[in-house]
């Protein structure tokens, strides 16, 4: 949730110095993809995790889980959308052809419904030889990764498309609330109990599923204000849950996805650390996720295609469920 060029900054009682080099530290090089891999956990995406996704597909309903862009929507900070429409000029041609083209202004990939890549959350950590050193997904550092042009490495453009099995987990409905309150830490208890009601075994996850989850949240969209402050979501014990279920990616009908503000303190979006810096795991934010609850759909079949804008730190796109 840090802009890109903002370090989370880490003490070493969080990571302890054990002699990290560029080569060898605590997160990295990745133990299943190697030193130089840049597609994370979308490399679950394999031919035979679509083909299997494919089956979840029964009736061809499909949900939008993606909220349309528009200026109104809520933001953070400084971040900022904006659309304006120019037409191509005075009519051509004996048939008179006119048209139109948008120009579009802001933080396009980290804005609306937006998905997080590989390069866009960092920490700032001291390696074994005392210097201090910004490090991103799989050991690239700052000097490897940011350059005001675009990253250097850790790109979106490095995503594989995501179609596999998705799971939507309703803490909303597992609590029987509207919507779960201001800064509510979504436990693993509340993890496991709601996907049992839900009739759903939590060994069927398998590695390259998505998880999503719906606080009710989406509710309060047209409400920016309301929807920007304190919102609920998972902490760091669902976070290393997810890591051991070697799901793709994550996301909610939140902006962080994660509990804000952390329970500890000392601590700054440390979910997003957790999923994305070390493990390679990608987030999904604002999601839109009422339809599918309406309908009782907890297993579907999940597609979404990051844009491939090379160098960027996120991508806007349109998730869809399919029944």
């Amino acid at each position: 949730m840090k802009t890109l060029f903002v370090f989370l900054m880490i003490t070493t009682a969080t990571f302890p110095v054990i002699s990290q080099t560029r080569e060898r530290g605590p997160w990295w090089p990745n133990a299943l993809w190697g030193a130089q891999d840049q597609a994370g956990a979308s490399n679950w995406i394999t031919p035979e995790k679509i083909i299997k996704a494919l089956t979840y597909a029964k009736e061809g309903k499909v949900y939008e889980l993606g909220h349309p862009y528009e200026r109104t929507m809520p933001m953070i900070a400084t971040r900022s959308f904006k659309l304006s429409v120019v037409d191509t000029g005075p009519a051509a041609g004996k048939n008179m052809q006119l048209g139109n083209e948008e120009v579009i202004t802001g933080e396009l990939g980290q804005v609306g419904t937006q998905f997080d890549g590989p390069g866009h959350i960092g920490a700032l950590i001291k390696y074994g030889d005392g210097t201090m050193k910004g490090v991103y997904y799989n050991g690239f550092t700052q000097e490897e990764v940011v350059h005001p042009d675009g990253l250097r490495n850790l790109g979106v453009q490095n995503v594989k498309p995501i179609v596999t099995r998705g799971i939507l987990v309703d803490i909303a409905a597992y609590k029987a609330v509207e919507r779960l309150s201001n800064s509510y830490e979504v436990t693993l208890a509340d993890v496991r109990g709601a996907l049992a009601k839900q009739g759903i075994l939590e060994n069927s996850i398998t590695p390259g599923d998505v998880i999503v989850f719906r606080y009710g949240w989406a509710q309060l969209w047209k409400s920016p204000q309301e929807f920007n402050s304190n919102p609920p979501g998972i902490g760091l014990e669902v976070a290393r849950w997810l890591v051991a279920k070697q799901v793709c990616m994550t996301g909610a009908d939140t902006g962080p996805t994660e509990v804000m503000p952390n329970p500890n303190p000392d601590l700054v979006v440390p979910v997003h650390q957790e999923l994305m810096m070390k493990n390679g795991i990608f987030n999904l934010e604002n999601m839109d996720l009422e339809s599918l609850a309406a309908d009782k759909v907890y297993e579907f079949l999940f597609i979404f295609t990051p844009i491939r804008f090379v160098g960027a730190s996120g991508s806007p796109g349109r998730p869809i469920a399919i029944r």
